[in-house]
């Protein structure tokens, strides 16, 4: 029987020599490995009210999508900087290559909601995080969040454990 984890392509050296890609697009293509993905993303969260489904710019929209439809949830996006049209709050962080801004509309969420925050894949935990402070500005009830993949060896998990969010994902590559 198929995994999650086998669903996923490794394409080697990208974007940077010594980068093993853990690439999900495999995964989203194939109707039962999404499918099954989705299904084992809600499992822990089974039988709890969520308002909103909060996914992480870009494929935290597509899983986000469909959460949030299978729950019954509103989505809300939290984007690159700039691509939002409204009225946004901004926080910089440092991801694996560089350095970034996300953003997320001021009136996304009303303060006490209940969110689940989701996106593909765990490295350092710096979009996480950077997720997390702007939900906190908003007031939100951050009940944990979700990723397909976790990449161990850069710790990001570690870092949501440390800050006390509940952590869920469905598989682990070794390496970067």
């Amino acid at each position: 029987m198929k995994t999650v984890q086998d669903y996923i392509r490794t394409i080697p050296d990208f974007p940077h020599d010594g980068i093993m890609f853990r690439d999900v697009t495999t995964l989203f293509a194939d109707p039962r490995g999404f499918r099954m993905a989705i299904d084992q993303m809600l499992h822990p969260w089974a039988g709890q009210e969520i308002d909103k489904v909060v996914g992480l710019e870009a494929r935290g929209f597509i899983l986000g999508g469909a959460i949030a439809h299978q729950l019954t949830a509103g989505f809300v996006p939290i984007r690159k900087a700039g691509k939002l049209p409204g009225e946004t709050f901004a926080q910089d962080y440092t991801l694996e290559y560089g350095e970034a801004t996300v953003e997320v509309h001021v009136d996304a969420i009303d303060p006490g909601e209940k969110v689940l925050v989701v996106d593909d894949l765990l490295a350092t935990g710096g979009t996480a995080v950077a997720g997390l402070k702007l939900l906190e500005r908003l007031g939100a009830d951050v009940l944990g969040c979700g990723f397909i993949i976790d990449l161990p060896e850069l710790g990001g998990r570690k870092v949501l454990d440390d800050m006390g969010v509940k952590t869920h994902v469905l598989c682990a590559f070794d390496g970067l």
